[in-house]
Order: C-alpha cells, then structure tokens, then sequence
C-alpha cells in the first residue's frame, strides 16, 4: 500500500468534510492518502442559479478533468451533483453510507407564514421550487446560491420567510439554525445525502481499495434513483424528485418519483414496491409509468421554458394579455414586487383633506382596505394614470385633475393647486419627483404610507432580449439579479428614467398601461 491515493475535492467546508471522511476511512484500512482541492465553476459562478448555465456537473467537470489529466487519483462528490452518465475512463467506485436525505426549511421567529397567502422562500433548487409552489402557489421563490454557510447568512440579512436546504449538509458541518421543519413531503433529490466517490476505469489499486467503502444498501437505492432520473432525461434542468428505501423486515424496496413543471402547477407522481431481488426496474417502470401520463411532454415543456423564452414581464400576464404577443414571441412572466397595505388610523382617514393625491392603483386599494369611500372627506382628487383615474371614480369619487406620470402632475399642482397642502398616499418606495417638486415651490406635502412594496426578484431565463417593467420598483428589484444587456419596455416616463440609468435601450409606451406595453413589444421587438 506504498501508493498514495490523491483525493481531489472542491474547497467548500462541505466539500472538505466529504473528502476528509473518505480520507479518514481509506487511511484506517491502512492507505496513504493527501487532499488536492480543486475550485469548481458552480462555486465560481454565484450569480447564475445552477439550472441556467447550460450544462450539468457543474460541480463534477473540474475535478472529472484533474482525473483524467493525472492530477488526483478519486474524486469525492455529493452524489446528487453527479451526472448520470460519467464521462468516458471514468467509473463509480464507492458509495458511503447514506446520511439524512431529507429537505428541511429554516425559518425566522415563528411558521406562521405557512399558513398565510403571502411569504418569501429562498432556494436555488428548481426541484424545491417547484414541490413548495405545487403546495404553496401563492408564496413567491426567490434564487438562494453560494455555500451552505454564505446561503444561511442570506437567510438572516434579508427578508425572507425562510430557506430550504440539504439537511445532510447542515448536519456534515455541524451548522445549525434554531427553527428548523423536516420537509418530509418534499421528495429529495435522486441519491441526496450520499457521497459517490469516483475514479480511473483503469486504476485498478484504486477501485480496489474503494471498493472496501462501498455501502451496498445505499448503493442500491441511489442507483435506482439516479435510472429514474436518467430516463426522464432531467439532469439539474428540471424539476425531479426520486427516493428509494429499503424494509428490511418486509424485505421489501419502495420507490417513490416526481416530476413538475417549473411553476409547480402541474405534477406526475409513482410510488411502486418490489420484493428485494426484484426490486432492479423499480426506477425505470416509475419513470415510464410518469412518461406515459404526460411526462415526455412536460420534460419538453422545462427544457422549452428555460431555453426559447424572448420576453419577460415583471409582472404576472393574463391569459387574455398573453395571446396579446405577436405569435411567434415566447413570453413568460412573474411578479417582481409584492404590495400589502399598511393600517392607517380611522382618525387620520375620515379627517377633511383639500387636496389628496395617488400615484398608483395599489394606493387607491390599499386605502380602501382602511375604510370604507364613505367616510372619506377629500375635496380635490389627482392622480397619475387613466386606470387609476377610472378607480378612484368608481370607488370614491371625481377626480380634479391627472397627468401620465407623477412629474407632469406635480408642474400642474404648482400652477393650480387651491391651497398650499397636499396629502400624499404612497408607498414605502416612492419616487422622489411629486414630493421634490412640490416642496421646491413652497407646497406641503403631507405623506401617508397607504402600501409597502417588497422586492420580489427572479431570476430569467438566459435567452430573454427584452423586459417589460411597469415602476421603478420593478427596474430595481430585477436588477438585484439580472444582466442589463436587454431591451427595457416601460410603462411610463418614471420607469423609463430609472431604466435608462441601467440599460441602453429603452422604450416607453404611449399609453401608461399593461396593453400598451405589450403593444410596444410587437412593434418594436425584432424590428
């Protein structure tokens, strides 16, 4: 045993800790080994959720190079990350005895998000992703990335409700949260919680002396798991959940598999059990089973949605304004900010106001959420926007006076407000233009925060060219995660002027609502 096993592993703690138990193991059989940390393009690569850089074994291709390079002898990987099909010189040499394999969510304070219609969870799995909004369509997913340490210090910096991730993970480095839930409904990953170790076909010392690692029970199950996975074709591009467990005393194998489109709103199950000697199709009958009742058409649909998607609005389509697009335009859309209302006094609200002004239709509502139009007492009405010009009056009453965008209203108040005041219901991230102005020409401006406005990005997909925005909270929140090197589409001037400080290509509908935009879009996208 004079040869001296070189283990290759990427740099992370998690990582590490995998390498040093496969070291430690090998070393107590009486090898010699040393550690080689390589950095793979999944740990370099922070701003990209896994699913969009194009290939799988983002996590594997590095170190798979290094080994046929000559540079390490085995490899040591999270099981999950790893390509079906390994490259060619290449083979599985080990499996390690199977830790937790379920998904947990870590939480802040208390789980009653759970049951409310909005909240906020963090992951970078399209798999979770899609499990949580199957079960919880109205909470929103936003992109998680890094290492298991920088994920869980996201957790706490923003405003989310929770994150999920690998308990195993958490369990190798002794990283724990204080609010924790099992997800056991949540099917995990295919071989999640395993360590594969791999290494050259030909290296015969080497396989050998792995092979004294190998975990058959688990060995067994993830290879079942991963035949599901391969014949459903998903690799780390779609959403697909598989687990395989053994009943020692029924001597009995159970498999259970799942694939969802992206959105989660559609979802093929199989749960099939076999006799342990006859349990070797389980995999593959689960997968053919799922590909029989839409499968192979819901497989096209993930890879089309991630692949051919042109235009993306920030703001969540109807199905009357999706047909709006030009035929051969591939549109997708989600909402990128969330409003809820704020509690204003009774008091503050029914008191006589002169001059009130709304710059949104999230506004108008969120007043109304407070009291009823009865009690209010409001003499002089503007706003911004046809549409929330039609609300208010068909809500509260005439409207005095609007303008396109909150710039022109303002240049109209200074040269015919009555009075010197004015009440502002707003939201918490308000343009800055209305109040300036006013204030610069000596009329108050009384602020009521009526909404909050939560920034809620998502990450498109690679090929989208153009970008519908509909405020300046929608420019702000895609570019916490999005590239600038698109077309900008904007409702109005406001959001224009926001964009412009980001994007080269900026276009502004002539008329500030939903169907102008996408008007826009037809006559100027691929022009």
């Amino acid at each position: 045993m004079s040869q001296i096993i070189r283990i290759g592993t990427r740099d992370s703690e998690l990582a590490l800790w995998q390498a040093n138990t496969v070291k430690n193991k090998l070393e107590a059989l009486g090898y010699q080994t040393t550690l080689v940390p390589v950095k793979s393009t999944g740990d370099l690569v922070l701003n990209k959720p896994l699913y969009e850089m194009g290939i799988t074994g983002i996590f594997t291709k590095t170190l798979d190079v290094a080994m046929l390079s000559g540079d390490i002898d085995i490899a040591v990987h999270s099981m999950k990350d790893v390509p079906t099909a390994l490259p060619k010189g290449i083979v599985q040499a080990a499996v390690l005895e199977r830790a937790n394999y379920l998904d947990i969510l870590a939480f802040k304070d208390n789980e009653e998000f759970l049951s409310s219609r909005e909240a906020i969870i963090a992951t970078g799995s399209l798999r979770r992703k899609a499990q949580w909004l199957n079960r919880y369509p109205t909470h929103t997913v936003v992109d998680l990335r890094g290492n298991v340490n920088s994920r869980m210090q996201k957790l706490h910096e923003n405003d989310w409700n929770g994150a999920i991730f690998a308990a195993a993970g958490l369990d190798r480095i002794g990283l724990e949260h204080e609010h924790t839930i099992g997800l056991t409904w949540m099917l995990p990953a295919p071989a999640q919680g395993a360590i594969m170790v791999v290494a050259l076909e030909k290296d015969a010392f080497v396989r050998q002396a792995c092979a004294e690692l190998n975990h058959e029970p688990t060995e067994i199950c993830t290879q079942l798991e991963r035949e599901f996975l391969r014949l459903l074709e998903g690799g780390c591009s779609a959403p697909i959940g598989a687990l395989a467990y053994i009943n020692t005393k029924k001597e009995e194998v159970t498999f259970k598999g799942v694939l969802l489109s992206i959105d989660g709103t559609k979802k093929l199950d199989a749960e099939l059990t076999a006799p342990f000697g006859e349990h070797q199709n389980l995999g593959r009958d689960c997968a053919n089973s799922i590909l029989s009742r839409g499968g192979k058409n819901l497989v096209g649909e993930t890879h089309r949605d991630s692949q051919s998607i042109e235009i993306f609005s920030t703001k969540k389509l109807t199905q009357d304004q999706r047909s709006r697009f030009k035929d051969d335009l591939q549109v997708d859309s989600e909402d990128f900010i969330k409003t809820s209302p704020t509690r204003i006094p009774t008091k503050v609200l029914t008191a006589k106001m002169q001059n009130v002004v709304f710059t949104s239709k999230n506004a108008v509502e969120a007043l109304l959420t407070n009291v009823s139009a009865s009690q209010l007492q409001f003499k002089n009405i503007y706003c911004v926007g046809r549409r929330t010009k039609r609300l208010i009056e068909a809500r509260i009453g005439k409207v005095q006076h609007f303008e396109r965008n909150a710039r022109k209203l303002a240049e109209y108040l200074v040269d015919y407000l009555e009075g010197t005041e004015v009440t502002y219901f707003c939201s918490n991230l308000r343009m800055d233009d209305l109040p300036t102005i006013l204030t610069s020409s000596g009329i108050t401006v009384n602020e009521i925060e009526a909404y909050k406005t939560k920034h809620t990005p998502v990450k498109v997909p690679p090929n989208v060219k153009g970008v519908l925005f509909f405020s300046p909270s929608t420019v702000n929140s895609y570019l916490q995660l999005n590239r600038t090197d698109i077309i900008a589409y904007c409702i109005g001037e406001s959001t224009a002027k926001v964009a412009r400080e980001h994007f080269s290509e900026v276009f502004v509908a002539k008329i500030p609502d939903m169907e102008s935009v996408i008007d826009l879009v037809n006559a100027n996208y691929g022009v």
